[in-house]
């Protein structure tokens, strides 16, 4: 069975919960008719361009080649011997073989896989076994693109190691058939990319492409969660491996023209884009053409054996001739993606309340310059969101002081009509009188939901905010915490998250005289908890420090708080103690 994302753990967790505390008194209401169906409105005419399979052979990614006259045949260079070189700064270190003029290996200093090894973002292994690396040449041709990309070129400067800035140069001819790269590499995660493809002294139209798999394989390649992405009419596109190409070892080459902004390649929190050539926004959105697809692979051994996915794709331009593109390789990190240009910020998704989730990630990382760790930072940051929000808990304390003084009369009605059926139209006069009661006694039945309800979108957003921040990756908190991105290795966060929850809420006056609901209430921290089980520790230590700082505030609560002047408990009732004192 597949397992449920944060997102649909969070959102099921919700509605479980709106439903018990909101929807209980209203599921016995008599089913009213249900209105006339409406027409269907006709479904418009799609009319974008993108996603269009080809027919006889692949679409290119550019336009028809403009007729130019032909240029003398060009000598044959090629290199007589394989050899690489390597390009360090102080952000990666990347292996760019002279065989085609391909990356072979492109490691970010900054991060580690679960080794503790550099981070590599190709997959080799992959990309060995499908023949197709990084930085090859996508083209209509397959005889052509498979020449281009498997020729030894002419390599300038030659092998060694080389440290930024640096430019690399690659030339080979066969006489025919005539191709130069230019790779400039920097201080930063851009380099600076020029392919020219002639044949016959013709420009052809051709991509640059990103094959053989991205991103951390030993966490997210091989889960199915590296996309193909564009930005496109200011909105960020995203295709999944299910969405290109064919489940087989055959290209369908799906293709996008139209006016991005960028396009690339991305997992959970890495990502390879290919930006405009200039940083000029009147020049972004215009010219640029992607292809997408995926190879399928065989992975394990024996009985083991399966197939896995590997998502491709290319940029190029929708023209024929030289194609420059700026490429941006790294961490998918805010300052870094914001200081692009165009900005890179919408890979970073915090989902449809990223409005509030990207403020309480900033707050959260002001926290940290105080205190470098990401664990007691989480903590404070729970705290100081629970005392803001403690007005709340006060406003909603006293609507449930209200109900619960109520809740002996509300049973007695209750009793009186639980002989009749639930669809007894007489189980409406039943929610009339409670009404009638609450109304009575100035009671908003949705007075003690209502503040909870308004926390919502802040406690989604914080859960979006710390799984997508790459700042929790392989970040340890304490003892046998070691990533706060990972659930937690002995379950300790998810039981005691589950056990505090329980203890909050036996501290909390019931709102309801009905069993029934009662018991339901006492099941949800073993609903939370089974659907928090295995989510992130930095989730986790936050549910679990807002559990405790509710139990905090909620003991506050009932031992300051008096009862209201002349309250007593209806018919069956105790009168209430008033042995607490402001």
């Amino acid at each position: 069975m597949k397992e449920l994302s944060t997102e649909r753990r969070v959102a099921l967790a919700f509605a479980l919960w709106i439903l018990i505390m909101v929807g209980w008194n209203y599921v016995w209401k008599p089913s009213r008719p249900a209105p006339a169906a409406q027409p269907a409105a006709p479904a418009p005419t799609a009319t974008a361009p993108e996603q269009k399979p080809t027919t006889d052979k692949p679409a290119s990614p550019g336009a028809a080649a403009t007729k130019v006259e032909s240029a003398p045949a060009p000598a044959p260079k090629a290199a007589t011997q394989e050899k690489s070189v390597v390009v360090e700064n102080g952000l990666y270190r990347v292996e760019i073989s002279n065989r085609g003029g391909v990356v072979k290996s492109w490691r970010l200093k900054h991060y580690t896989d679960h080794t503790k090894q550099p981070l590599e973002l190709v997959n080799a292994e992959a990309a060995q076994q499908l023949g197709a690396w990084p930085f090859s040449l996508a083209v209509d041709d397959a005889a052509l693109e498979t020449q281009v990309n498997g020729a030894l070129y002419e390599m300038t400067p030659g092998e060694g190691t080389l440290h930024a800035p640096v430019e690399l140069g690659f030339e080979w001819s066969d006489g025919r058939v005539r191709v130069t790269k230019r790779l400039k590499f920097d201080a930063s995660y851009v380099i600076a990319l020029e392919t020219s493809l002639v044949v016959d002294g013709q420009p052809v139209a051709h991509g640059t492409a990103w094959r053989g798999g991205f991103g951390d394989a030993t966490e997210f390649a091989h889960a199915g969660q590296v996309n193909v992405v564009f930005r496109e009419n200011q909105k960020l596109k995203s295709l999944e491996a299910k969405k290109l190409g064919v489940p087989d070892h055959s290209e369908l080459r799906l293709r996008q023209i139209g006016t991005m902004e960028y396009a690339g390649i991305e997992d959970h929190y890495f990502a390879a884009a290919f930006l405009p050539r200039s940083e000029n926004p009147a020049h972004w959105g215009a010219g640029m053409s992607l292809w997408h697809w995926r190879l399928e692979r065989e992975v394990g051994e024996g009985d083991k054996r399966s197939k896995e996915s590997v998502v491709e794709m290319a940029a190029g331009t929708t023209v024929a001739g030289p194609v420059a593109f700026r490429v941006y390789v790294g961490p998918k990190a805010l300052d870094e993606l914001r200081a692009q240009k165009p900005p890179l910020t919408d890979l970073v998704q915090f989902g449809w309340l990223g409005f509030i989730a990207e403020p309480l990630f900033y707050f959260l990382r002001w926290i940290h310059h105080y205190v470098p760790n990401w664990g007691w930072a989480i903590i404070l940051m729970t705290i100081a969101i629970n005392m803001a929000l403690f007005p709340l808990k006060v406003k909603s304390w006293r609507s449930m002081q209200k109900m619960q003084k109520m809740m002996p009369e509300i049973k007695q009605i209750q009793d009186r009509y639980k002989k009749y059926s639930v669809r007894d139209p007489r189980r409406q006069e039943m929610n009339n009188e409670v009404m009638a009661v609450y109304k009575r006694e100035g009671i908003n039945p949705m007075g003690s939901c209502l503040p909870m309800l308004l926390q919502m979108p802040i406690w989604i957003a914080l859960f979006t905010m710390l799984r997508g921040a790459i700042e929790l990756r392989h970040a340890p908190w304490v003892g046998w915490i070691h990533d706060l991105s990972a659930h937690d290795p002995w379950y300790i966060l998810p039981v005691l998250m589950t056990v505090t929850m329980y203890v909050s809420q036996k501290m909390t006056p019931a709102t309801s005289a009905d069993p029934a609901q009662q018991k339901m209430m006492q099941m949800m921290p073993l609903i939370f908890g089974a659907l928090f089980f295995r989510t992130s520790s930095g989730l986790t230590l936050y549910i679990l420090s807002s559990n405790i700082v509710a139990m905090g505030q909620q003991w506050y609560l009932n031992k300051t708080t008096p009862p209201e002047p002349g309250a007593e408990e209806k018919k069956g009732g105790k009168k209430p103690g008033s042995g607490a004192k402001d």
